[in-house]
């Protein structure tokens, strides 16, 4: 028979390998062919879904909870400890002989899909990149969400000059009774929050290209980063160069004598060591010019410029709806935002995240609109959709256009963009500002102008239900007039 195996122990070192290789010893004695996924420290190399597939069942030699084991659903399998895999592996590869024999026949293994936080599979060099990317975004956004509106709320209780409040002056003289010290306080958290998204960013870029050998060197290479004032772009650098470096370690051929402490001190220490050395004294100080040359760039677009990139941004947020372009243009406003959350005024920053947000809520709003407008275009489905996107889009939650993109991508795509793209550009000739980096209808109250920003998001909205009905119902006319035409000759 045919068996996969995960091993894992809770350090992640020892046990993990000795189970490992005693079960494809034992495999190997009883005329089984065994193959082991560790899930150790150093990392792991998950089957090929083939793999999986040609499997007659799995075994679970484990004391941590099982990364991605929906891969293995239908598969017969047994579930044991780490160490009785170590102490008597026969005594395990008998039992999953046994669980196969008593399983019904003709159960199919469905392998799960990747998961968006890895890589998939063989992917090409782009894609790879794309998933290490966001790998690190999709970590960093609840530092985003949480920081982002715990600051934005505290100058809207507090006034900016809240900004001036420390964490030293709450642990002298907190007052529970003061709106002005609740508001501090969300003022001192947010920052705190705010504080890790560099180093989150890059820890966990490096872990989507090593595993978790790439934590440490991604961390402290966002936090190296930050401290030389190379912001975001250090902090992406940083992820990638400790990720590789990592990798690197974890895949050099070490003596068996050697292997247990690879993951616990080697790869951590070389890896950190030449990631945080790279960033302060080679990387630090280039990467600081170009970062305030683009902040610099950015402040001083105006006029036709500001709105040129209030329409691209807001293209970019309907180009997928939800996908890669779509997080570039929202990572793009949050780290921006992010940068100037805590500084009094207007920045440009400000405005971009409002014109990402409007943007974003436009495509499920106007799509909505057209199923209600009208319903002869959309099936009965669609139109329950609908009705569910006016909630998901007044939430900023652009994915609620999927469905309808899905069926027909050439026409609610475009429709989609022409919309998103009209808001973008409004919202920054209205002037809007927005300190919240999620939230929809929620944070209206932080928007600067907030009857212009709504006017925005209306006129972007109707525009795609316009451009919806316009490209349906071109569709559902060419079938009918070709139908017509051929009439005749048929008859």
């Amino acid at each position: 028979m045919k068996f996969v195996a995960i091993t894992s122990c809770p350090t992640g070192i020892a046990h993990t390998y000795m189970a490992a290789e005693a079960l494809e010893q034992a495999g190997r004695d009883l005329g089984h062919d065994v193959q082991v996924e560790t899930q150790g420290s150093a990392g792991s190399a998950p089957f090929d879904p083939a793999v999986i597939a040609a499997a007659d069942g799995v075994i679970f030699a484990a004391d941590l909870e099982v990364r991605d084991k929906d891969r293995f659903a239908g598969l017969p399998s047994v579930d044991v400890g780490v160490k009785k895999a170590v102490a008597d592996a026969q005594g395990v590869l008998n039992a999953a002989v046994a669980a196969v024999e008593a399983a019904p026949k003709g159960t199919p293994a469905v392998a799960a899909p990747a998961l968006a936080t890895k890589v998939t599979a063989n992917a090409g060099v782009g894609t790879r990149v794309r998933q290490w990317l966001m790998t690190g975004v999709s970590y960093m956004i609840p530092f985003v969400a949480a920081g982002g509106i715990m600051i934005a709320l505290a100058f809207l209780i507090g006034g900016y000059e809240i900004n001036t409040v420390t964490a030293a002056d709450l642990i002298e003289s907190f007052d529970p009774l003061s709106s002005h010290d609740w508001a501090g306080l969300l003022f001192v958290l947010g920052g705190t929050a705010f504080g890790f998204l560099v180093p989150v960013l890059s820890g966990f870029i490096a872990f989507g290209v090593a595993d978790r050998p790439g934590i440490a060197p991604g961390f402290v290479g966002g936090s190296i980063a930050v401290a030389v004032g190379a912001g975001f772009l250090g902090g992406l650098v940083a992820g990638f160069l400790g990720g590789f470096v990592a990798l690197f370690l974890a895949r050099l051929k070490v003596p068996n004598a050697v292997r247990g402490v690879m993951p616990v001190v080697v790869i951590p220490l070389v890896a950190t060591f030449v990631t945080a050395g790279i960033m302060l004294v080679v990387l630090g100080h280039p990467l600081k010019w170009l970062m305030d040359e683009l902040t610099a760039g950015l402040n001083s677009l105006s006029g036709s410029g500001i709105v040129l990139l209030g329409v691209i941004l807001g293209l970019m947020m309907a180009a997928d709806l939800g996908g890669p372009i779509n997080k570039v243009a929202y990572t793009f406003a949050t780290t921006g935002l992010a940068t100037v959350a805590t500084a009094s005024g207007s920045p440009v920053e400000l405005r971009v995240m409002a014109a990402v947000m409007a943007a974003g809520m436009t495509p499920p709003l106007g799509i909505a609109l057209a199923t209600f407008v009208r319903k002869n275009l959309f099936t009965d489905a669609e139109r329950q959709n609908g009705k569910a996107a006016v909630l998901l889009g007044a939430f900023f939650i652009t994915e609620g256009a999927i469905p309808f993109a899905a069926a027909a991508p050439l026409r609610i795509i475009p429709a989609a963009m022409i919309g998103s793209g009209l808001t973008g550009g409004l919202v920054m000739a209205f002037g809007n500002t927005l300190r919240a980096p999620h939230g929809g209808v929620v944070v209206l109250g932080l928007v600067g102008q907030p009857l212009l920003y709504l006017l925005a998001i209306l006129i972007g909205s109707a525009v795609t239900a316009v451009a919806v009905i316009a490209f349906k119902g071109l569709h559902r006319k060419a079938p009918q007039t070709r139908t017509a035409a051929a009439q005749p000759a048929t008859v």
